[in-house]
């Protein structure tokens, strides 16, 4: 569902989420007077309950917040390696490739202490009340969305084999369906334990203790000294302008280096080239270098043997985009199958009208993370660490504490000294490719909601361990674009709306200076712009 309202009067703010519950959530509290930031972190909290296959709060958080002063900030709230993995001992167990599910998978869940970081950056309300609508749904049911019916569906074989998964998902033998009330008492217990003593309880108290117990006797190496030794980083944001515009992301271990990449190289061509259009072709192109980019270079920054500046130098993005241009074909590769990739990851954006603004992007990765639902705490826990490398000398190479290379990325747009969107999506691998076709349609004068819910594609794979080169199309992206995709790369059809091409998510101010939301109606989400009387 993708939707746009709006009530009247005088403090403004606009949010979008992928889950209506959750943008509902964060509409109340706009309207008990909180701002942006309160707005994010009880909507945060809400898909943590809701979207059990997309986020939890046994995932990561990387977040760009920005000040009513125009600082924007990045909060890197991702989690580490355990301080006993040995790189040796899973080359041996894992044939030298990192398993993409189960406790070996799982890293320093570092969600919740990203969310307490965005808390200190001006929220009005108490910690305690930003979990309250969340207790509620978890302890009283909220309806199974059909993003999570689909999902189950989808990783039945993954959710029956974890006690957890399968008794909250499968509790009669068959996957949970639309509408079905959703009741986890097991996770109230822990949100209500997070309310009443704070993000401490978790990062070395006795819900992290929990945790790490139950996670213990399936073998897990994570441990409360991991989880207590753990900070988020508050980092400088990476920024290009392109055009009119400066468009702000995360930097490594993140891959928000990657949209500025593919922007850069298109801004080197000039308004000649339409890259949804008929040089479309160019733009996938640019899509499987930054690919390639990520998978080469991408780690911590200290250890990226390319730097960034050095990957966004404009020689070079000028060298991608000629060489783009001249990789164009007269045959027309064929239409293939292929299972369907997947990336499971939440936005949240809002803004208000004192300046502040927030893009928080959290997740598990894969849908349902690392397929573990610790039955004690009710917590899915995701499985960042499939994106560690075990080849020796790799600059992502698996090591006690060390962060993999990640796939969120935040981004907002600012012109001049005013921000003018703020963007985010769930894709996995793929978010640089949906928020560069997201971006271009707003920088061309579309309307949130027509950006969100525009046809797209995206190429190659989605998930850890995965090479493709093969463009997964919707059906109804035009047909100059589709023949310029498939004179490059073979083509996998979708349908319209498929979840592969992500959830897009946009809150904007206008050039009347009005606000506008939009959620993208490939999830379940809503997006409001609200107006509250003093």
């Amino acid at each position: 569902m993708s939707s746009s309202s709006s009530i009247s009067a005088r403090h403004r703010c606009a949010v979008a989420t992928p889950h209506a519950l959750a943008t509902e959530a964060a509409a109340e509290v706009i309207r008990g007077g909180g701002n942006a930031i309160d707005a994010a972190l009880s909507a945060s909290f809400v898909l943590s309950v809701v979207y059990p296959h997309n986020t939890s709060i046994g995932g990561d958080l990387i977040a760009l917040v920005r000040e009513p002063d125009g600082t924007i900030t990045t909060i890197n709230s991702s989690g580490p390696a355990s301080r006993h993995v040995d790189v040796h001992d899973f080359g041996s167990r894992f044939s030298g490739v990192m398993p993409v599910t189960g406790v070996d998978s799982i890293t320093v869940p570092g969600a919740i202490a990203g969310l307490a970081t965005l808390h200190g950056f001006g929220a009005t309300r108490a910690w305690e009340q930003h979990l309250s609508a969340a207790r509620d749904y978890a302890a009283n049911g909220a309806p199974v969305s059909s993003s999570l019916e689909a999902a189950t569906k989808e990783q039945f074989d993954l959710v029956r084999r974890d006690p957890g998964l399968s008794a909250l998902l499968a509790p009669a033998g068959e996957p949970v369906r639309t509408g079905d009330r959703l009741v986890q008492p097991a996770l109230a217990r822990s949100l209500r334990t997070l309310a009443e003593d704070g993000p401490d309880s978790f990062y070395g108290g006795q819900l992290g203790r929990d945790l790490t117990d139950g996670l213990a006797h399936l073998g897990a190496q994570l441990d409360l000294e991991d989880l207590a030794a753990f900070a988020p980083r508050v980092e400088e944001p990476l920024r290009r302008t392109i055009g009119r515009w400066d468009v702000w992301t995360s930097g490594p271990n993140t891959q928000g280096f990657l949209l500025l990449e593919i922007l850069g190289a298109l801004d080197t061509l000039g308004l000649s080239c339409d890259p949804l259009g008929k040089d479309a072709g160019v733009l996938s192109e640019l899509f499987r270098q930054a690919a390639l980019d990520r998978d080469t270079y991408l780690a911590e920054a200290d250890r990226m043997t390319t730097s960034v500046a050095e990957l966004l130098d404009g020689a070079r993005l000028e060298r991608l985009a000629r060489e783009a241009m001249s990789h164009a074909s007269s045959n027309t590769r064929p239409v293939t199958q292929a299972g369907r990739p997947k990336g499971d990851t939440v936005a949240v954006v809002t803004i208000d009208d004192e300046g502040r603004a927030v893009c928080l992007i959290q997740s598990v990765f894969h849908a349902f993370g690392a397929a573990i639902l610790e039955p004690t705490t009710g917590i899915v826990m995701h499985n960042r660490g499939s994106m560690f490398s075990l080849t020796p000398g790799s600059a992502n190479q698996l090591a006690p504490g060390r962060r993999p290379a990640h796939t969120l990325m935040p981004v907002m747009v600012t012109r001049g000294k005013k921000v003018a969107f703020v963007v985010g999506t769930m894709g996995g691998k793929a978010q640089p490719q949906i928020l560069t076709q997201v971006l271009l349609r707003l920088f061309a004068g579309d309307a949130p909601v027509d950006a969100v819910g525009a046809p797209r594609w995206v190429v190659g794979d989605l998930e850890a361990n995965q090479i493709e080169e093969r463009a997964y199309v919707e059906a109804p992206v035009v047909a100059v674009a589709r023949d310029a995709i498939q004179s490059r790369l073979s083509v996998v059809e979708l349908s319209s709306h498929d979840e592969i091409t992500g959830h897009s998510q946009v809150a904007a101010v206008l050039d009347d200076g009005s606000f506008a939301a939009a959620s993208d109606p490939r999830s379940n989400g809503l997006g409001v712009a609200i107006e509250v009387s003093a």
